[in-house]
């Protein structure tokens, strides 16, 4: 769906947005604080940790893997698969087509097995919602369900993992801009997770259509052409940000491209996402207010995905 386009994308996307009413944020929204409060308990008395595994991870996973009605049991493997997708490229998950495919395999299957055993036990969960949801008198078709399932499991993980990541790092960076968001926390957080969003650009780019002729550089696009858009240059464009390769947690405005760039691809799962980097940062904030970065993150070796592998951190233990 991420690359489809009107008539067919605006269809499935209304299916989709079934599993994210905002009855379902809500409810997920009260989870996020005690998810993350469970996180910082478990790292904060030993007063070092593997950032991206221990806390940055762990959130987003726990929250949308709870969403889909994926059983705690099976979180460690949704982790590990997702990993291998969109890891591919860098040796250490995926190196070859095969393990790729593999993996999109295994997940696809799992999906299947889900989705039959929510068709006899519906429960209050997005697979449910996928299996049960209606758009004109049609419903997700078996491979479709699949895909989807595969997507949001991905992209409802990865990306606010690498956000929060970016984010430790940044802080630890710029130690002022550290100082002038714990001081002020409540009023400068909605700036801050947006900088966040922006500095990590956790999606490096997409393929989209043009919807009318343009001239960008010099170079002409005419209504049609298919282009690939790199958010992160985008999000450092000299001509438009001041100062881009500053971090700024009051920037305003801040008209990132992050989550897309408000159009119809925009990102469904924006305000969650939002959400999670919000609170799991007053959690360390508040918490852990000394946790800095002590050495080079290990980066995903992708063209398409601004992640860290493993990262670091040490602080003062606390209970």
């Amino acid at each position: 769906m991420i690359n489809m386009d009107a008539p067919r994308h605006t269809k499935l996307r209304k299916l989709v947005s079934a599993g994210f009413t905002p009855r379902t944020i809500s409810r997920v929204e009260q989870a996020v604080r005690a998810q993350a409060r469970r996180i910082v308990d478990a790292v904060a008395p030993k007063g070092a940790c593997d950032f991206v595994e221990e806390v940055a991870a762990a959130l987003p996973l726990r929250i949308i893997c709870d969403m889909m009605g994926i059983p705690d049991a099976d979180h460690r493997r949704i982790f590990e698969l997702t990993n291998i997708i969109l890891g591919v490229g860098d040796p250490e998950y995926a190196s070859t087509r095969e393990e790729l495919m593999g993996a999109a395999l295994e997940l696809f299957q799992y999906a299947q097995a889900l989705a039959e055993e929510r068709r006899e036990h519906p429960n209050d969960d997005i697979t449910t919602a996928l299996i049960q949801a209606e758009v004109d008198g049609e419903r997700l078709t078996r491979q479709e369900l699949g895909s989807f399932f595969i997507l949001l499991a991905a992209a409802g993980n990865e990306t606010t993992r690498n956000a929060i990541s970016h984010g430790i790092k940044a802080l630890t960076d710029f130690p002022a801009e550290r100082a002038r968001w714990v001081a002020d926390f409540e009023r400068i957080a909605p700036t801050a997770v947006e900088e966040i969003v922006r500095w990590a650009t956790p999606v490096i780019h997409f393929r989209r259509t043009a919807t009318r002729d343009l001239e960008i550089g010099g170079q002409l696009i005419r209504a049609g052409d298919k282009v690939v858009l790199w958010y992160n240059s985008a999000n450092r464009d000299e001509t438009f940000w001041s100062d881009p390769y500053r971090f700024d947690v009051t920037r305003t405005p801040n008209d990132h491209v992050g989550f897309g760039a408000g159009g119809p691809h925009f990102c469904l799962g924006a305000n969650l996402a939002r959400r999670e980097i919000r609170v799991m940062f007053d959690e360390l904030l508040h918490r852990l207010p000394d946790m800095h970065v002590t050495r080079p993150p290990d980066m995903l070796q992708s063209a398409f995905i601004h992640g860290i592998k493993r990262m670091r951190v040490e602080f003062s233990p606390a209970r």
